[in-house]
Formats: structure tokens, sequence, C-alpha cells
């Protein structure tokens, strides 16, 4: 005998089955939802953390650069004052240095036979112009000058002869060099 069976529970399975995809996949649904909404809080909460954060270093680094501005503004100081003391110290090391170099012109001069009307320093040179009884006096303060611990070189320029009140003189021009120190 053939057995029949009107029960539709092909059907009755497929709507289980379909019904059962259903929940699994809304379930994932839901799953996949709170991971992306979790995933959204945490990162969230770590920019509102991260904006804290670069908002106090910002805040440190604005402190930090009033100091050094401070800080650059004392050492552009101090290099000021630094430089204002140099030129002090070179003064001062200087300043008895006309006085030993007239003192010594003026022991080096032959009495009676040179006369010296210019008197012109540069930073390390000087240049000397005057007159002479004759070319002999002229070298004679030359080495003079050449023995002086202040001069460290004579050079003549220039010796002409010429004619002052009836008497013949030479008119001469020296270039001395200063010794430093």
């Amino acid at each position: 005998m053939i057995r029949i069976n009107i029960l539709p529970y092909r059907e009755e399975r497929k709507k289980t089955e379909l019904a059962r995809q259903i929940m699994v996949l809304a379930g994932v649904f839901v799953i996949f939802f709170l991971v992306v909404a979790g995933v959204h809080l945490y990162m969230t909460i770590s920019l509102r953390s991260l904006a804290q954060e670069v908002k106090a270093a910002e805040e440190r680094l604005a402190a930090l650069g009033e100091v050094t501005g401070d800080l650059d503004k004392i050492k552009k100081d101090k290099l000021l004052l630094e430089k204002k003391i140099a030129i002090i110290d070179d003064l001062e090391k200087g300043r008895g240095r006309p006085v030993v170099l007239m003192e010594e012109l003026s022991a080096t001069v032959p009495i009676g036979q040179v006369w010296i009307s210019t008197i012109e320093k540069a930073e390390d040179s000087l240049r000397l112009e005057g007159i002479a009884i004759d070319n002999p006096a002229i070298a004679l303060f030359m080495q003079q000058l050449e023995k002086s611990p202040v001069i460290s070189s004579v050079d003549l320029v220039s010796s002409e002869l010429t004619t002052i009140s009836g008497t013949r003189l030479m008119n001469f021009k020296l270039l001395c060099g200063i010794r430093k120190g």
C-alpha cells in the first residue's frame, strides 16, 4: 500500500529553517551593531582624552615658550654686556697708550735738529711730518724711532728740500708701525 502524507512537513521545515536563519542574521546584525557602537564609543572617549592631552600640552608649551623667551632675552643681554665689557677692557688697556707714544716720540726727537709739525695716528700706524736740518738728522731720528719699544717699523715716505726764512731745511714724511700691546 502506498502511503501519502498530506502534512506539509517540508514547508514547515523550510519555514522553521528560514525563521532560524532570520534570527541568526538578526543576531549577527545586532552583535555587529553593538561592536560598531562599542568601537565608536571607545574612539570617542579616546579622542576626548587625546584632545584634553593636546590642550594641556599646548598650555605647557605656551608656559615654556614664555620661559624660553625670557631665557633668550637674558642670553642676548649677557652677550651684549660681554661685548661692552670687552670694549671697556680694550679702552682701559689702551688708555695710557697715547701718552706712552708721545713720551717715546719726544724722547727720540734729536733736539735742535728735527721738529715735528704733524702727527696722525691710525689704528696701527703713525704718520709724522716735520722739518730737519739735513738728511743725516732725519736718518738719526729714524734710527732712534726703530729702537723704540713702541714703534715696530719706520719708513721714509718723502724728503724734500725747502727754504724757510732763508734757511735751507729738509721737509720729511715718515710712516711708522705701532706695536700692539
